[in-house]
């Protein structure tokens, strides 16, 4: 098993290279296929693997964390986070297939479908308005200058880091950043100083995204307020040209993200607190701006998506709103009165509005430089 998944890797990572694969896409096959041997065992031979075993292994993914981050509650693995990783498992048994590793494919006869596996219980992953809110003002007071020392929400422990160890403003643009825009976390740790610029007056961040798409996404203008304090601040001064950088001045790595965004929790107050994942904040970012009736289409090249119909899973249900929507019925208003009827509800805000008054911008095409 190690010595084919070695084999696998490793021609993996190489088709990058050539393009054929993004580095995004090698390293999640590459981790999963880890992760497979991982609970095979190390010495097992691969053409011995049945269709069985492959099952057994399925069913143990989706009981134990993948090493991203292990769920405190014992929930089970995401429903999508267990399709990835037969995908993943499927792609390495055609390629032994191929190579005439195996004789038999054995996902050919692997019966344990993800219904039986299990997923995550149907629950709300996006952050309310007013979590979301929350989330975004502990970011805003620890991105202003002059604001590091504030205290912490009630009943929270901060260890004080040293001055040249201080990540305050680092650590708010990457919450505003991932509340405001829901980019991925991979095109968040791959981003370089010179991916953002200035067309118009407005600040532009070139995302890299999957299949070496890119897309040029509008700033909201308190994060990009905050996004040049930051370099001009925060940053240390340092060759590397990745955006955000450790106190050690190397690049943030992907599991990195979630500590800060558990470290900046800390000063929101305790009933507007809500623990999150990048992930999640991602689904926060598409929940609150579709619910906010910006144009889908927008809200598809926000988040870099190839097709509209993939929003569905990055949107979830917010309470009330169906409430505003029939109480705003389109065909129900008195003649002469608009959609911006005063007798009408808002329907909920956008989390990213909350990011600041230009956060409508982000749902707007770029007019900087086509990607």
């Amino acid at each position: 098993m190690q010595e084919s998944a070695d084999r696998y890797v490793e021609l993996i990572r190489a088709k990058t290279s050539t393009g054929a694969l993004s580095p995004a896409t090698a390293e999640v096959y590459a981790r999963d296929v880890v992760t497979f041997v991982r609970l095979t065992g190390e010495e097992v031979v691969l053409d011995d693997l049945t269709g069985e075993d492959v099952d057994a292994v399925l069913l143990a993914f989706a009981r134990k964390p993948d090493g991203r981050r292990a769920e405190p509650d014992g929930r089970l693995q995401s429903a999508s986070s267990q399709a990835r990783f037969r995908r993943s498992v499927s792609a390495f048994f055609k390629h032994a297939a191929l190579a005439g590793w195996v004789q038999v494919d054995p996902m050919t006869s692997s019966t344990v479908t993800a219904r039986e596996r299990g997923g995550l219980p149907a629950q709300r992953r996006a952050l309310t308005r007013e979590q979301a809110q929350g989330l975004v003002g502990a970011a805003r007071r620890l991105g202003t200058p002059g604001q590091e020392a504030a205290e912490p929400a009630a009943g929270q422990a901060v260890r004080r880091a040293r001055r040249d160890q201080r990540t305050e403003m680092r650590d708010a643009l990457i919450v505003l950043l991932l509340t405001a825009v829901g980019p991925r976390v991979s095109e968040l740790v791959r981003a370089n100083v010179e991916d953002f610029y200035t067309n118009d007056g407005v600040r532009y961040w070139r995302i890299f995204g999957k299949g070496g798409r890119t897309r040029d996404v509008p700033l909201p203008a308190d994060v990009a307020e905050v996004l040049d304090g930051y370099l001009v601040r925060g940053r240390p001064a340092t060759p590397e040209k990745a955006l955000l950088l450790s106190w050690r001045g190397r690049r943030l790595a992907r599991g990195d993200v979630q500590a800060v965004i558990d470290r900046v929790q800390r000063w929101v107050e305790a009933d507007r607190r809500r623990s999150v994942t990048p992930h999640g904040l991602r689904h926060t970012t598409a929940t609150h701006l579709l619910a906010d009736a910006v144009d889908m289409d927008a809200v598809r090249r926000v988040l870099g998506h190839s097709d509209l119909a993939t929003l569905g899973r990055y949107r979830d249900e917010l309470p009330g709103e169906l409430e505003v929507a029939m109480r705003s019925h389109p065909l129900l208003r008195p003649p002469g009165r608009g959609s911006g009827s005063a007798a009408a509800p808002p329907a909920p805000a956008a989390a990213a509005s909350a990011a600041g008054s230009g956060a409508e911008a982000a749902a707007e095409p770029a007019s900087g430089p086509e990607a």
